[in-house]
């Protein structure tokens, strides 16, 4: 078992480590410094006023680390610690980063997932995790793996990924509604003579009867609730549209 968190104690003694917050800024998964330094002692007693301090009766070998002559926690068990408050955007981000960084070992975070005891921010991070599993759906990209698991969380019917109709490959498909979303990254559209490809597609498509909306990604990381919720109401129009006598 990992142990509790958010403990208050009195001063940092060895083998306390930098944690939470200022464990991700040591790694270089946050640009900036939190203001109020994290760590994780062994013991509890009062903090000191910049400090906040939390307490783990065990601390193993393998969740501590070292980073530029700091003792800090591991990238896996930094991830578990913030993943008690990190919303889920932002705890796929920060896998996204660690990922960039070359620091994201996924048999690390499985095992401090597995003796994560009843730690509180194991589920959430298994969760955020499984994006990274093996899935039956080919996705290739970041942004299809996130929409994906905006479309799972949200309710809505599984879409099928980089689905092929007639020579068009699409980005996430509705095979029985006939209805496919576009994930547009500036990367792979940032050309004129893509912007008139794009065009040209989603009109021979329409041709096709297929329906199709995009989405970019700043977009859907700036309001992911909107772009669910019209997501669904275009589902359900669509389907009254097919169904209709």
């Amino acid at each position: 078992m990992l142990g509790a968190e958010a403990n208050e104690v009195d001063e940092v003694v060895w083998p306390a480590v930098a944690s939470h917050g200022s464990a991700a800024y040591l790694w270089g998964l946050y640009r900036f410094a939190p203001e109020t330094i994290d760590v994780t002692a062994p013991i509890r007693r009062r903090a000191k006023r910049e400090f906040r301090v939390h307490f783990s009766s065990i601390l193993a070998a393998e969740d501590r680390g070292e980073r530029e002559g700091i003792p800090v926690t591991s990238v896996s068990r930094m991830l578990l610690d913030l993943a008690i408050r990190a919303r889920p955007e932002q705890l796929d981000r920060l896998l996204e980063r660690a990922e960039e960084l070359e620091l994201l070992d996924l048999h690390a975070v499985e095992d401090v997932l597995d003796r994560a005891g009843g730690h509180r921010g194991r589920g959430r991070l298994r969760r955020a995790l499984s994006l990274y599993q093996p899935d039956p759906s080919f996705t290739r990209s970041r942004f299809e793996k996130l929409f994906r698991r905006r479309v799972l969380a949200a309710g809505l019917p599984t879409p099928s990924m980089n689905f092929n109709v007639d020579g068009y490959e699409l980005d996430a498909y509705w095979p029985d509604l006939r209805f496919a979303v576009e994930l547009d990254l500036f990367e792979t559209h940032g050309t004129r003579a893509a912007f008139e490809r794009d065009h040209v597609r989603q009109e021979e498509l329409k041709l096709l009867g297929v329906e199709m909306i995009r989405v970019t990604l700043p977009r859907f990381r700036r309001e992911p609730e909107t772009v669910m919720r019209n997501l669904a109401a275009l589902l359900a129009r669509r389907r009254a549209e097919l169904h209709r006598p």
